[in-house]
C-alpha cells in the first residue's frame, strides 16, 4: 500500500476571508433519519452477534421521513396527522432456519432513540413506522459470512472517505452551540426549546455570524411575549457557548423569519419541524464530523445505517478523520491535514487503492524523518479499519 504525501501551501482554513459551516441539530428531520438508520443498524448488528456470533450482511441506509400535520398554539396544540417514517434497505432475515425479528428490532431502536433524544415528542401520537427492509441476495450473504469466518474483510464497494483536522474556530463554535442548546440540562431549564435546532455559521474575516433556527414548543409558552423571552434566552445561551470557544466577534440571530406583529413565529407541538412540513432523508445532512462544511473536503456518502464491517464509504470516512487529527496532534509542525482514502471493490479494506495525505507543514520542505512518522501514523490507523465496526456499535464514532 502506497501512502502519498502532498505539501499544501494554501492559507489555513480559518485564515481565509470567508468560511461557511452548518449543522442540522438532533431533531432536524434529516438528522433524525441518520440517527434512526444507524440505531437500526446497531440493533441488527448486536442481535446478529448475540445469536450467530458475527455481524451479518445489512445496509439499512435508506430512511425517509414524510412530514405530518399539526396545529401548534400557545399553551397547547395538537398533532393532526403523524409523520411517516420508512426504514428501508437490506438485511439478513434468516440464518439456518432461524428468523431475525427485523420489525421488532427496528421498532425498539426507534422508540428508544426518541425516548432518549426528544423530550417533548410522543411517538404514539406523532409517528407511524413502516419497516420495509428486505433480505439481501443469498450469494452476498454467504460471501459476507465466509469473509468474517476467515477474518478477511473485502471492500463491498469502490468508494472513498475523506477527513480533515484540526477543526477551525467556526467549526467548533457551530458544533458546540447546537450540542449545548440540546443538552438535557438546557432542556430542563428551557423546556420550551425543541431539539430541531439548525445553526448556520458564517465567518467574514474575524466576525462570526450565527443564524439559529429553533422549533419552540407551544405548550410551554403562554403567549407571544413568553415566546420572545424564550428566544432571547436561547440567543444569550448560544452567545455564551460561542464566546467560550473563540475570541472572535460573534453575533447570533434566532428564528430570523419571525414576524411577531403578525403572530407568525416558529411554534411546534413536539419540537421538530417533522410534525408539519419538513421531510427528511438519510445522508442529506451532517457528515461524520457532525458538520456540513462546503469549503472543506467532503464526501457525499450516506454513512448512517451502512454495515460497519465492509462498507468502505463508512469505514474510510472514520479512518480518514482519525488519520488527519492524529497527524496534527502527534506530529510537531503539522498545522493542518486532509486525508483521502479510496477503496477498490473486492480488495481487503485495510489495503486502500489510494491513501493520499495533504499536509500543511511549518517549514518549506518536509524532512525525511517527519515524512516517515506521517506514513507510520497513517499506516497504523489504516491497519485498524477491520476493527472500526466495534467503535460504531459502541457509539463512540458518530455518523452525523
Amino acid at each position: 500500500m502506497a501512502i502519498k504525501i502532498e505539501l499544501s501551501h494554501d492559507a489555513m482554513p480559518d485564515e481565509r476571508p470567508l468560511e461557511i459551516v452548518e449543522r442540522k441539530g438532533i431533531g432536524h428531520p434529516d438528522t433524525i433519519c441518520d440517527m434512526l438508520s444507524e440505531a437500526f443498524s446497531a440493533a441488527l448488528s448486536k442481535f446478529y452477534l448475540q445469536h450467530f456470533g458475527l455481524v451479518l450482511h445489512h445496509n439499512v441506509d435508506k430512511a425517509l421521513l414524510s412530514a405530518g400535520q399539526s396545529q401548534a398554539d400557545f399553551g397547547g396544540g395538537r398533532i393532526v396527522k403523524p409523520f411517516d417514517l420508512y426504514l428501508s434497505g437490506r438485511a439478513t432475515a434468516e440464518v439456518r432456519g432461524e428468523l431475525v425479528p427485523i420489525f421488532d428490532l427496528a421498532e425498539e431502536a426507534v422508540l428508544s432513540w426518541f425516548d432518549t433524544n426528544m423530550h417533548a415528542f410522543d411517538p404514539e401520537a406523532g409517528l407511524r413506522l413502516h419497516c420495509i427492509t428486505r433480505p439481501g441476495s443469498s450469494e452476498l450473504v454467504n460471501l459476507f459470512m465466509r469473509q468474517q469466518a476467515r477474518g478477511v474483510f473485502l471492500a463491498n464497494d469502490t468508494s472513498c472517505g475523506v477527513g480533515f483536522g484540526p477543526p477551525t474556530d467556526l467549526e467548533r463554535v457551530v458544533l458546540a452551540v447546537e450540542r449545548g442548546l440540546n443538552t438535557c440540562s438546557f432542556k430542563e431549564r428551557f423546556p420550551e426549546s425543541g431539539e430541531d435546532i439548525k445553526v448556520m455559521g458564517v465567518r467574514e474575516h474575524d466576525h462570526i455570524s450565527l443564524t439559529i433556527s429553533c422549533a419552540f414548543i407551544g405548550r410551554h409558552l403562554s403567549d407571544i411575549d413568553a415566546y420572545l423571552t424564550a428566544k432571547q434566552s436561547l440567543r444569550e445561551e448560544a452567545l455564551k457557548i460561542a464566546r467560550g470557544i473563540t475570541k472572535r466577534d460573534v453575533a447570533a440571530y434566532v428564528n430570523a423569519a419571525d414576524d411577531p406583529g403578525a403572530g407568525d413565529v416558529y411554534l411546534t407541538v413536539s419540537g421538530t419541524s417533522a410534525e408539519a412540513g419538513d421531510d427528511g432523508e438519510t445522508g442529506r445532512g451532517n457528515r461524520m464530523n457532525g458538520l456540513i462544511t462546503p469549503m472543506r473536503p467532503m464526501c457525499m456518502e450516506a454513512m448512517a445505517g451502512k454495515n460497519p464491517i465492509t462498507h468502505v464509504g463508512k469505514i474510510y470516512t472514520a479512518a480518514a478523520n482519525a488519520i488527519a487529527n492524529a497527524l496534527v496532534s502527534e506530529v510537531s509542525g503539522v498545522a493542518d491535514a486532509e486525508c483521502y482514502l479510496v477503496s477498490q471493490i473486492g480488495e481487503p479494506i485495510d489495503k486502500p487503492r489510494i491513501a493520499h495525505l495533504r499536509i500543511r507543514y511549518a517549514e518549506a520542505g518536509l524532512p525525511g524523518d517527519i515524512a516517515r512518522k506521517i506514513e507510520d501514523i497513517a499506516a497504523r490507523e489504516i491497519a485498524r479499519t477491520p476493527d472500526i465496526w466495534k467503535d460504531f456499535l459502541a457509539g463512540t464514532v458518530p455518523v452525523a
